[in-house]
């Protein structure tokens, strides 16, 4: 009996709002933590985790805006100086922070902001989202803004609500280390600012009465973050001078160029492969906010002549609307703009009453689609960037999450759960646009011939990631010469193995035995633009790929 009595009891905490979430967060992190090292570092994760090898090491970094900001690569250095540097070790910080997103829905939803049902599905969607998941495994700025926009927001949230400086300051180190990390955080800034300001005139909020102090305390932290890792701790301080110069001109020289172009709806597609659950709940979540069949049933009342009295619908008396219980009563009109602006500015005057829930969502709908508007209409095109536009859309998708819409949620994830499985824990090359240019699993037979050599031309200048893999010690025998060589060079040079690029390479070299391995590859387009149906379903066909030829130098005694 009593292990009966025990056996209900710990179903029914299960069960609960508190045992979902928690089983949530324990799911999140087994898909962040789970063989975080499976797959080979991609390229750029190969050269920001070099970039963080040698800034440990040497002491050695300036910023760059073509590699984006500075706290990568110093978050990444410290994590190596204390676990060692590895690929699982790189991983670590954009794991935990891929994690934390999740735990920072619960402060939303304890102020009203989301109820039970929509927090749920919304940390189900971020622990399974296939974005989410890939590139919380992935050594790139990205999953660094996502969680910088999750502190952001709920740091806000508390200030408004509190009206006490460490939300100020916890929101200004929240812009500061965004900032720091990568040049499009000032995109979510801007939208979050237009958002607050529109809140603050139609008086959904109040400024306290300190808000002055408190934005220049919030302003004086982002800055001084800012300084302190652009400038790399002092040692450059030129950087302040014109590294933001030189960041708008290298991304709008990106910009204009494409060299990784698009059409506007790129990522559109990228939803449709891998978020499309997602994607059409959100559809739904914004039609319902903005009330199609109400608007509906409107237009047909007035055109029959039977509309109803604004008094009878939903239990409300002659335009008189129900405040939520405990709100302020709304403001009355001020003289003109100049008074409201002065009543503003001053902290005072009466705020409106807000269904959270609602305002929220309003919010969320404008953040996702000014955020789809900015990145159709941004050049470089790379799948990274739908983070910035998935986290705003699993707001939008929960919005009215009743019961029968949390249980289509949950059986749509399984959809989510079959793509992250798919593009994050195969280890094999996979035909996904998700992976951009991903270094190939061959290349770990390559690695083979490398160890077994005593000296090795590297005769290509395509060569990442040779030197992350082949750092330290191990980097000695390997001879970079950044281009095809003369023959005479390579038999002087007495290698054991010469590698270079099947765009540029040899015939032949006498004494030598050629192989060919892919480097890297990309889904093609071209491939399979006759198939693409097809390719939805099967995920299969031709990728693009650049390849080295290796050639092995024959055994003394031994013909090739």
């Amino acid at each position: 009996m009593k292990a009966a009595v025990f056996a209900a009891r710990a179903r029914e905490r299960l069960l609960s709002f508190e045992g979902l979430f928690l089983l949530i967060l324990l799911a999140t992190i087994a898909l962040r933590f789970y063989s975080l090292d499976l797959k080979l570092f991609h390229h750029d994760e190969a050269i920001h985790a070099w970039f963080s090898y040698r800034l440990l090491t040497e002491g050695v970094y300036t910023y760059d805006p073509m590699y984006h900001g500075p706290f990568l690569y110093y978050a990444t250095a410290g994590i190596f100086s204390i676990l060692g540097d590895s690929d699982l070790v790189g991983r670590i910080i954009p794991a935990l922070l891929g994690i934390l997103l999740v735990p920072l829905l619960y402060p939303i939803y304890k102020l009203g902001y989301l109820d039970k049902k929509q927090t749920l599905i919304a940390a189900l969607f971020l622990a399974v989202s296939p974005n989410m998941v890939y590139f919380s495994r992935f050594l790139r700025n990205d999953i660094f803004i996502v969680f910088f926009t999750m502190v952001l927001l709920v740091a806000l949230l508390y200030y408004f609500e509190r009206h006490k400086v460490q939300y100020a300051l916890v929101a200004g180190a929240a812009i500061g280390f965004g900032m720091s990390t990568k040049e499009n955080m000032p995109i979510i800034v801007l939208i979050f600012g237009v958002y607050l300001l529109y809140l603050v005139w139609t008086r959904k909020v109040r400024l306290p009465v300190h808000w002055v102090q408190d934005l220049a305390l919030g302003a004086l932290v982002a800055v001084g973050i800012m300084a302190i890792f652009y400038s790399s701790f002092g040692a450059h301080p030129e950087v302040l001078m014109d590294g933001w110069l030189r960041a708008i001109e290298h991304w709008t020289s990106m910009h204009q160029a494409q060299r990784l172009g698009g059409p506007p709806y790129f990522y559109i597609l990228l939803f449709l492969l891998y978020e499309v659950p997602i994607l059409i709940l959100a559809a739904v979540g914004t039609l319902q906010f903005v009330d199609i069949p109400g608007i509906v049933s409107r237009w047909r009342e007035g055109r029959t002549g039977h509309a109803k009295n604004p008094g009878e619908e939903e239990g409300v008396e002659n335009e008189e609307k129900i405040a939520p219980e405990g709100a302020t009563p709304p403001a009355p009109r001020a003289g003109g703009w100049r008074d409201r602006l002065r009543d503003i500015l001053s902290g005072t005057g009466e705020i409106q009453p807000v269904d959270r829930q609602k305002e929220f969502a309003r919010f969320a709908i404008f953040w996702m689609l000014l955020s789809l508007v900015a990145y159709a209409y941004i050049g470089e095109k790379v799948p990274w960037l739908i983070l910035h536009q998935l986290l705003p859309m699993i707001f939008v998708a929960v919005y009215l999450m009743t019961t029968r819409k949390a249980v289509i949620a949950v059986v749509a994830s399984v959809f989510l759960i079959a793509m992250t499985f798919h593009v994050a824990f195969i280890p094999a090359d996979i035909n996904e646009p998700i992976v951009q240019v991903q270094n190939s699993e061959d290349l770990r037979e390559v690695f083979a011939e490398i160890d077994a050599a005593d000296k090795v031309a590297v005769a290509t200048d395509s060569y990442w990631p040779l030197p992350w893999y082949y750092r330290g010690d191990r980097a000695s025998k390997l001879a970079y010469y950044s281009q095809k060589v003369s023959e005479p060079t390579i038999y002087g040079g007495d290698f054991n193995l010469v590698i270079t690029h099947d765009g540029d390479t040899y015939p032949t070299l006498d004494g030598y035995v050629k192989e060919t391995y892919r480097l890297n590859y990309w889904f093609s387009y071209e491939e399979n633009k006759e198939r693409l149906l097809e390719y939805y379903f099967l995920r299969n066909g031709k990728m693009g790929s650049r390849n080295l030829e290796v050639f092995s130098r024959v055994p003394t005694g031994t013909t090739a």
